[in-house]
């Protein structure tokens, strides 16, 4: 008996409670700001639950829901991001190569309003008609023309190399 899967074009949705956060190093302590609110869409190529291909996929937040659990830290973030004029966090997926677990994505990051290419790693997990991605984008504060915060009159410096993290799931709508 012979099977057979057939190849669609879906769209999907980023589930509620994703994982994404901005980690970080200073003078004085590592620090890490965390958010569980996006928004995402994209429109994947699947064959039976495996991903072959995704056509297009965004993913957008408010830069004011990542928290580090202290206000001062969280407020020289969003002075850094300029949180007023750039309310919003940005990634644009336009490419996605590999196979099985392991993909590379490339797309353009949107950070406090400077839009940058990026191209990171990315692990992606099926279950059902849902699909797992989590990878890790190591970049620097001065790539998007953001001037690393200081504190205590200049005495605490924020590094400018970052990391952005990221597990997010998408269900077929």
């Amino acid at each position: 008996m012979a099977s057979h899967s057939t190849i669609a074009q879906s769209k999907y949705i980023l589930t509620s409670s994703p994982s994404l956060s901005i980690k970080g190093g200073s003078t004085l302590h590592d620090w890490e700001m965390t958010s569980s609110e996006a928004k995402g869409e994209g429109m994947f190529v699947t064959e039976g639950n495996q991903l072959k291909d995704i056509k297009s996929l965004s993913v957008s937040m408010k830069a004011e829901t990542l928290k580090s659990g202290t206000r001062g830290l969280d407020n020289n973030a969003y002075k850094a991001l300029d949180t007023k004029k750039n309310p919003e966090i940005k990634f644009a997926l336009k490419e996605i190569s590999g196979s099985g677990s392991s993909y590379t994505a490339k797309g353009d990051f949107t950070i406090a309003g400077v839009t940058k290419p990026a191209s990171f790693p990315v692990k992606v997990n099926s279950s059902g008609n849902a699909f797992t991605f989590e990878g890790k984008f190591d970049t620097k504060l001065s790539y998007f023309s953001i001037d690393p915060p200081t504190a205590l009159l200049g005495t605490v410096k924020t590094d400018d190399e970052i990391s952005i993290l990221f597990k997010t799931t998408f269900q077929k709508q």
